[in-house]
Parts: C-alpha cells; structure tokens; sequence
C-alpha cells in the first residue's frame, strides 16, 4: 500500500527507525518525517526528483509527500523519524499548512547542526529509555518543531506561493493550497475529474495552478492523479476478486492499458503479479520494505560520531490539554521598572495570583520552592495566577539563565488557597484536588545548548511533608524517620538540552504539583 500507516508505540507521537536501507518502495505518510543519514548514502527519490543523501544531510517529507529509499554501493545507516501531526497541532495549529525543506547546501551550518543535535536527542532518549523518557522525547520533539519552524519553514502567500519566513532564501516551493487540493481530488478521484475544474475551485489559472502542482510534489496533474488513482485501487485488488478491467474503470481510468502502466510505474510489477504476491497478506511496512534495524550500540556509536550531549530524563508522560506560555524577547522596562513583554507589558506581574497565594505563611510548605525562587532575587519576566518566569537582566539575547516555577491548580484552587486558615486545610486542598494540567513553556530568543535543573514536588510528596508536620514523628523509629524525610523529599533532575531561538520547557502534573526549573546555558 502506498499510503503507509505509522503506528505510534508507547503512546508516543513520534516514531523513530534506525536501519541499513537496502530498498523502501514508494509511499507516502500522513504524517511528517525528517530523513537522517548518520552513515554512508542513500538515494531519495521525491515524487520524480531524486536526490543524494550523503552522511549528516536530512531530508523533510511533509504529509503526503510521495518518496521512497534505496542504497547505494555503499553501506549506510539511516534514522527515519516521524511525527503524529495530529497531536502537535494542538500545540502549533498551522503545522500542515507549512512547508519544510532542508537545502544541504544553503542552510546555514550552525541551523543544521542545532537539527542534527536535537534528531540525536531523540534519538538516544528512545534508545535508553530511562525513567520517564516519553516525556524528554515529546519536549526535544517540541524543540525539534520550533527549530523547524523558525529556520527551514515555508509559509503561503496571499498569491498562493510558500516563502521562507526568515527571508534568507528565494522560494523553492510553489504550492498554494496544496493541501486543499489534495483533499479534493482524493475525494473526486473516480470520476472525470480536470485541472480547469480545480482551478477554477481555486480560482486561479490552469497554468498556474499545473506549475504550483508540478513543483510541489515532482508529478504533472494527471500523473498525480493517476498516483492517487493506483494508490487507492490497491484495496480493491487485494481485498477483492475483481478483474484488472474493472478496478480500472472503477478508479477512473479511461483504458486498462492505462491503469497497468501506472501501477508498474509505482508497484514496480503488473497488477496481476502484485495480487498474487501479497492478497491475504499484511501489508505492514516490513511487508515491502528491505532494511535491516541497526542495534543500540551501532546507532549510538553513529550518533557521537557526528554529534555531542548528554541525554536523560526522569519524568513521567501525561497526555493532556496543555497551558502554552510565551515568552517574548525583552523589550525594556516600563514605568514601574519592570521588564516589558508579551505576558508582562499589560499590567505589573507582581499583581499575579501566585505572590498573593504563596506570601500566605499557612502556605509556607507548598510555597517552599517559591521562597527557593524569590531568593535568587531575579527579575521578574512573566507571571499568573501559577507560574513566574524570572531571569539576570532584561533582554533575552544577554540572558543566560532563566528560571521558571510552575504549579497544579486552577483559578478555584487558587481562591482556596487564599481563604485557608491552617495546614490541615492545605493538606485536604491537596488530597482533594486530582486535575492533571501539561505546561509548555516557549522562550523564544533562546538559541543553544543549555542544561536544565529542575526541583519537583508532586502531589504525594507535598501530602507526606504536610502530614509529617501536622504529626510530628515522636517515638519514630530511624528507619520509620528516614523513610518518612525520602517520601516526602523532592525529585531533583539535571538533563541538556539544544535549542535553536524557542526553547521549550514542558512538565506535567496529576493532582497537585510544583516544579522548579532552572535553564543554564553551557
């Protein structure tokens, strides 16, 4: 089957192949995927385009991207690593409208290396599976779309073409609405369908609308027609008695003859052929791929072979409705002295719930990694009613530590936590309260290699040290007493991290939650 079916283990939204490639016929995705050659060389062929993939290029397939893989004389190794848009446009609604395209040669070096980093990131995350790794492979993967977006992104203009954004490059991608074109003729496909008719959907010229066609995906309008076509006829072939001349003509096709050159074209045999190769057969991506998986230690030996860092996390993964919070670059202070910028320019942050909250004394054991913040004595860049961003200084590009607090609970918690009289009434606030909430925080204007500090305390620990307080240990015993300081003590982590101009910073909570982060570059 041409359209390949990704399937996403471990509830991640990223799936990652590091194999020798011998032949991977054609197919496309519905998903996004970035090709990584960590060894040797590959041919890539995109559509009717074929490329050389030498060790250290890449190369993005967006949706629906028709290509296929084969080797050359030479052994390779190769990362396939693919990206469930439905889950990250949740975060980055636009993602399918926009364009991705790796240029080897005109990119700068230092925005392919932060890619290569970040690929690498992934890539070892997966291989060690430490404690919690799902959550660091969906934060570097965050890390590897902002990178994307803010270096190899291409966006459509009012007349229908994709420019670059970072205006560095001349357009390379001619192809307004493609997306909505596709659509349209995936569902049309059957019948006698023309490009005068799309254009006209389009409203644009049939010229026009033939180049934008022929540049974005390598194929004319008929031959991406008759690709679909074939694509779609495969079912009927596998899963049916049918005959050739019927499936034919039920795909479209004018005459047989027609139909069986384009699915050799694309099969590489007569449907015949294909039919008694796979009918009754899972058609699986190993089904038609040849590749052999390369094992951890080969993948990892190819990987600090081209790049650097360290790789850990301790985290666990919550898939959850996230609270973005942006961060813009610094513009000066206002006329209170404070920082202006996106989150801070309307009103003074000192006003935000989470002071009024946490200055309470009867809060002092759930505000205790607050205190920890407010003592560096940094300036305050972002706040609400739960988190506070503080940095040294005011500008994002001099900035090279920043530190972010952030908390479980929502606006009616918040109140609670203002009203209560003791820490009794905190302690069943905390047992009670069970909401699970995804922070993503975005700084943009952060380009590097940073390390990342983070101090958390969830739920289960904030209820030990309340109860410990409220029932001193008495007659405890030592080991009782020990066991009750480890119960009660904070998650400490230490992870690296490369960003390229939006870091991103991600943590969940269920129940109750508060983690300290602080972002150092190396």
């Amino acid at each position: 089957m041409l359209r390949e079916k990704i399937f996403y283990k471990d509830e991640l939204p990223v799936s990652v192949i590091t194999a020798n490639i011998v032949d991977y016929p054609f197919h496309f995705h519905d998903d996004m995927e970035i090709v990584y050659v960590l060894s040797g060389s590959i041919v890539l062929k995109s559509g009717y385009y074929t490329y050389t993939l030498k060790q250290g290029d890449m190369f993005i397939l967006n949706d629906r991207d028709m290509h296929s893989l084969e080797r050359t004389d030479e052994d390779n190794m190769v990362m396939m690593l693919q990206m469930d848009l439905s889950y990250f446009e949740r975060y980055y609604p636009d993602l399918r409208d926009q364009f991705f395209v790796v240029d080897m040669e005109e990119d700068k070096e230092e925005n392919l290396s932060v890619l290569r980093n970040i690929m690498a990131e992934i890539m070892m995350e997966i291989l060690q599976k430490g404690q919690g790794y799902e959550h660091k492979v969906i934060e570097s993967t965050h890390n590897l779309i902002s990178c994307l977006i803010s270096d190899f992104c291409y966006v459509v203009n009012e007349d229908g073409k994709f420019q670059n954004e970072t205006g560095g490059k001349t357009s390379k991608i001619l192809a307004g609405r493609l997306n909505r074109i596709m659509d349209y003729m995936y569902e049309n496909y059957e019948r006698k369908l023309t490009l005068s008719e799309i254009a006209e959907n389009e409203k644009l010229s049939i010229y026009y609308l033939s180049h934008i066609i022929k540049e974005a995906t390598g194929l004319s309008f008929q031959d991406l027609l008759s690709y679909i076509r074939v694509e779609e006829s495969e079912r009927l072939l596998l899963e049916s008695g049918k005959k050739i001349g019927a499936i034919a003509e039920e795909m479209g096709f004018s005459a047989v003859r027609y139909y069986i050159k384009h699915f050799e074209q694309w099969f590489g045999m007569h449907p015949l052929e294909y039919r008694k190769r796979y009918m009754g057969k899972s058609m699986t991506r190993e089904s038609r791929a040849k590749y052999k998986r390369c094992t951890p230690m080969e993948i990892e030996t190819a990987i600090h072979a081209l790049t650097r860092g360290a790789f850990a996390e301790t985290e666990d993964k919550l898939v959850l409705k996230p609270v973005i919070l942006d961060i813009g670059t610094v513009v000066g202070d206002d006329d209170n002295g404070q920082p202006k910028t996106a989150e801070t320019s309307a009103k003074d942050p000192k006003e935000a719930g989470i002071f009024t909250i946490m200055e309470r004394s009867v809060n002092d054991i759930l505000a205790e990694p607050y205190h920890l913040l407010m003592d560096l004595g940094e300036t305050v860049l972002a706040a609400g009613e739960n988190y506070v961003i503080t940095a040294e200084g005011t500008d994002t590009k001099d900035i090279s530590r920043l530190s972010i607090l952030v908390y479980n609970y929502d606006e009616n918690v918040g109140r609670s936590l203002r009203k209560i009289h003791t820490e009794n009434d905190l302690l069943r606030l905390v047992r009670h309260y069970d909401d699970e909430i995804e922070f993503l925080i975005r700084c943009n204007g952060f380009s590097g290699l940073y390390r990342i500090y983070r101090y958390r305390m969830d739920r289960e620990n904030l209820a030990k040290k309340l109860t410990d307080s409220l029932n001193p240990e008495g007659g405890a015993g030592k080991r009782d007493m020990l066991i009750g300081r480890l119960t009660g003590a904070p998650t400490v982590t230490t992870n690296t991290y490369t960003s390229s101009d939006v870091l991103s910073v991600r943590t969940t909570f269920q129940g109750m939650g508060v983690e300290l982060i602080l972002v150092d570059r190396i």
